[in-house]
């Protein structure tokens, strides 16, 4: 998938991704791999990077981007692949290859308060990830349980529906969706294992993480 986001002129998204490619074209690959615990083909110049239950192919130094099927090829698995095209979800990796790194978690979750900088974003947070999966699935438990089926999380006791999502190879995020009822109205949470602060420096990129979850949900569940 060539490097194409259609970005506009005075795109927010159009600087960051090119200061962070800029980054990424001129590090070292096999750096990167063993940092970031990323398997990378010398000979083919590509690393394996798994995002969401879809692992891709994504090309040094010109950060091409294609997911890979089951079998190898370039088939569809699940259907939605922001890698390569989405630029949130794009400038998001390119930052964890570039600034980030693999490391061990506890097993212990963090609320999005309790990450770096955390409490000082998280109004931003609360509107575009909280509130965006409460109101967006509050009321359709069912399509989130397939959708998080569809793509490999596993079911947890919390909340009316709860799931452990492998974001990133490593790095797990619990969605957590209570229904409302005629008094309340429906209300989520979104839980992040501890070492994603390790893998991404900023408050900024949980709450990334959490739009490109979201943005998945969403598109499944239109197809």
């Amino acid at each position: 998938m060539a490097v194409d986001l259609n970005y506009e002129k005075d795109s927010k998204e159009r600087i960051p991704y090119e200061h962070y490619l800029e980054v990424y074209q001129n590090a070292d690959p096999k750096e990167i791999s063993s940092r970031c615990d990323v398997p990378y083909d010398a000979e083919k110049q590509e690393f394996t990077v798994s995002l969401m239950g879809v692992s891709y192919r994504i090309s040094w130094p010109e950060y091409n981007v294609f997911h890979i099927g089951d079998d190898g090829s370039a088939s569809p698995i699940i259907g939605w692949y922001p890698l390569e095209k989405k630029p949130n979800a794009k400038i998001l990796v390119l930052r964890y290859l570039t600034e980030g790194g693999a490391a061990p978690s506890t097993g212990k979750f963090l609320t999005y308060r309790e990450i770096p900088w955390g409490e000082v974003y998280f109004k931003q947070f609360q509107g575009r990830c909280l509130f965006r999966l409460a109101f967006g699935f509050g009321g359709k438990l069912d399509a989130f349980r397939e959708i998080m089926e569809r793509v490999g999380a596993q079911a947890i006791s919390s909340g009316d529906v709860g799931y452990e999502l492998e974001f990133m190879k490593g790095l797990f995020v619990r969605l957590i969706l209570w229904a409302g009822d005629d008094e309340f109205p429906p209300s989520a949470q979104i839980l992040f294992s501890d070492n994603f602060p390790a893998a991404f420096t900023q408050g900024e990129d949980m709450a990334v993480v959490g739009d490109v979850t979201i943005d998945m949900l969403k598109a499944l569940a239109a197809k």
